[in-house]
């Protein structure tokens, strides 16, 4: 057997389904669909709407729901939308691990998908390099920006999905396995109910967070702390106080490339941001082109 670390994560499936024959059938046409790894189980069902599809038509949408429950045990986003009439919806139900369920319910901070498709309890980690986001969908500036501040800052990188976030919705558990189930076999990545990074070095203390500029600013912007300078010195005392800091890698925003100098950073707390120079990486792709790209092709 390969070593714990290097094994490859595996999942099991199942499905059943009663479709259309060439006998009239009482009750509904349907598919349903299992799959279990280690982050827990997920099941897909989908009644069919009769006399909307021949039996080559409902064949082939049981194995697109099927393919669409391995897509998302894989983390790929990007697939077409499945091809239902405006009566059919796929139902999803979610039993997840024990331990993730715990940090959803808000009785544990963190916990960690590991790559080989385990979920373990985050406490005691040690300092890491942490690259929190959403990660709609995972790029590959995710994935450069995580290996050029771990080389600069020598501590390992760790990937951090918070289900709360300051200036976005909630993510549903179900939702954020798949986002976590795309570092599988690749990284490990954390899951937390921690939206504001005081919170964050409390459950990653010692740790450098690698954030954009965008998200530096927002840092020591007293707008996101009620207006209130005090409460974001608070704030940044709290880091320090957990000996954490951020690196701040630039980004293009209008035009312009943008670095820590253009960060208004408070003084007193200067010696908390360090700049990632541009040489070291710069990557100019987010999340949000990616999507829209997608929602172009399959429009």
């Amino acid at each position: 057997a390969a070593p714990m670390d290097k094994r490859l994560p595996v999942f099991g499936l199942g499905s059943t389904a009663t479709i259309a024959t060439d006998r009239a059938k009482r009750g509904d046409h349907r598919v349903a669909c299992a799959v279990r790894d280690g982050l827990g189980s997920v099941t897909y069902a989908l009644t069919i709407e009769k006399g909307a599809r021949d039996r080559e038509g409902e064949e082939t949408l049981v194995s697109l729901v099927m393919l669409d429950a391995v897509s998302d045990a894989c983390g790929v986003f990007g697939t077409p939308p499945l091809p239902l009439t405006e009566g059919e919806e796929l139902r999803l139900e979610y039993r997840p691990a024990e331990l993730l369920e715990a940090v959803s319910a808000g009785t544990r901070g963190v916990a960690v998908a590991t790559p080989d498709g385990r979920v373990i309890s985050g406490d005691g980690l040690g300092p890491r390099t942490v690259l929190s986001g959403s990660f709609n969908p995972v790029h590959d500036g995710h994935w450069e920006l995580a290996e050029a501040a771990s080389r600069h800052t020598g501590l390992p990188a760790l990937f951090e999905l918070p289900l709360l976030n300051a200036a976005k919705a909630p993510i549903e558990l179900v939702v954020a396995r798949k986002r976590a189930l795309q570092f599988a076999g690749r990284a490990p990545i954390a899951l937390s109910r921690a939206p504001l990074f005081a919170q964050k070095a409390e459950l990653f203390p010692g740790s450098v967070f690698v954030v954009g500029v965008d998200t530096a600013e927002r840092i020591v912007d007293t707008r996101f702390y009620e207006g209130d300078p005090a409460a974001m010195r608070s704030a940044l005392e709290t880091v320090r106080a957990r000996g954490c800091r951020f690196l701040v890698a630039g980004r293009e925003s209008g035009g312009e490339y943008r670095t820590l100098a253009h960060v208004p950073v408070p003084e007193g707390f200067r010696d908390l941001f360090e700049a990632l120079p541009e040489g070291q990486f710069r990557r100019d792709i987010s999340s949000t082109e990616i999507r829209s790209r997608w929602a172009t092709e399959w429009s």
